[in-house]
């Protein structure tokens, strides 16, 4: 396997596909382009010439560093690659007061397995609020408020 930790060599066509077959969802590849570009640190892992994981992290440099996107091709689940990139993205995220990540519904435990635990505070708006509601992504909880 081979590590790139810049989208120098990127094609993001490519990099779009892998977000489809993950699945992670249809993302971009101008969308990406975008996202890795100004992301601070990012893990692109190929086999030979084929893309297999990438995954990113968003950093202020000292208080939050926000992990996101983190994709492994079906083919090369369950043998570590996944939590490669996590582990890697979290070394480059050192020193930062706080390292957060956003998971896709079912991998919690995946991510407590590599020290993650789950925040009480966590919120979101998402720019289609109804769709994240139904997938379960955030609730409707009644929260009281005294501002």
């Amino acid at each position: 396997m081979q590590w790139f930790f810049d989208e120098e060599y990127v094609n993001f066509e490519i990099l779009s596909n892998l977000y489809k077959i993950a699945p992670l969802g249809d993302k971009s590849p101008e969308d990406l382009k975008t996202a890795f570009t100004n992301s601070n640190y990012k893990c692109f892992v190929y086999e030979e010439e084929l893309l297999i994981g990438a995954g990113r992290a968003l950093a202020d440099g000292v208080d939050t560093s926000y992990i996101g996107d983190v994709a492994v091709h079906p083919d090369f689940k369950g043998q570590g690659l996944g939590s490669a990139i996590v582990r890697k993205l979290v070394e480059f995220s050192e020193g930062h007061n706080k390292i957060i990540l956003y998971s896709s519904l079912g991998k919690e435990a995946f991510y407590a397995k590599l020290g993650f635990e789950k925040m009480n505070t966590g919120m979101a708006i998402f720019r289609n609020q109804d769709q994240a509601r139904k997938w379960g992504l955030v609730s409707t909880n009644e929260i009281s408020c005294s501002l």
